[in-house]
């Protein structure tokens, strides 16, 4: 009886474990032939209504200028909508804003290689934003999808 239940137990405790929250997604960054890998900063469920948030979470890699970034995402972003926003300097020192085209999950899209415009150009921030299932309204008239998980890289920008 009590091998039973000690039995019984045991599979409870392995249903339990299995029905726990799922692990956020990571991003992997690569440059000039170093990785760095992060967690999310803030993951929100679908519907942008659950959310976490970790200050700590961010990457720090060296990305020399002229030299490309390789992202590789978890097929957990890749099955939905993503972009890559990131900001660079150009020679003369002004802080230039870009984006990647919304990456649609049906592609399944893992990877994304980001080339800055000239050699001379020095990336600083890149944040990966995966998109949830909401839509806000902009006075324009147009939407905008809210955004449910970033993951940022701070690039070390050392010569």
């Amino acid at each position: 009886m009590r091998r039973g239940l000690a039995l019984l137990l045991a599979a409870a405790g392995a249903t339990l474990a299995g029905c726990a929250a799922p692990t956020p997604p990571n991003v992997t960054f690569y440059a000039a032939g170093k990785t760095a890998v992060t967690g999310p900063a803030q993951h929100c469920d679908v519907l942008v209504e659950n959310c976490t948030a970790d200050t700590e979470a961010h990457a720090v890699l060296r990305v020399p200028p002229g030299k490309p970034l390789q992202i590789s995402v978890d097929s957990h972003i890749g099955e939905t909508p993503w972009q890559v926003v990131f900001r660079y300097r150009d020679a003369a020192g002004t802080p230039i804003e870009g984006r990647s085209a919304v990456f649609f999950g049906e592609s399944q899209r893992l990877a994304y290689t980001l080339r800055l415009p000239t050699d001379t150009a020095q990336l600083e921030t890149v944040e990966i934003q995966q998109f949830g299932g909401v839509l806000a309204a902009r006075q324009d008239g147009g939407v905008d999808f809210v955004t449910r998980g970033t993951w940022v890289l701070s690039v070390d920008d050392r010569r």
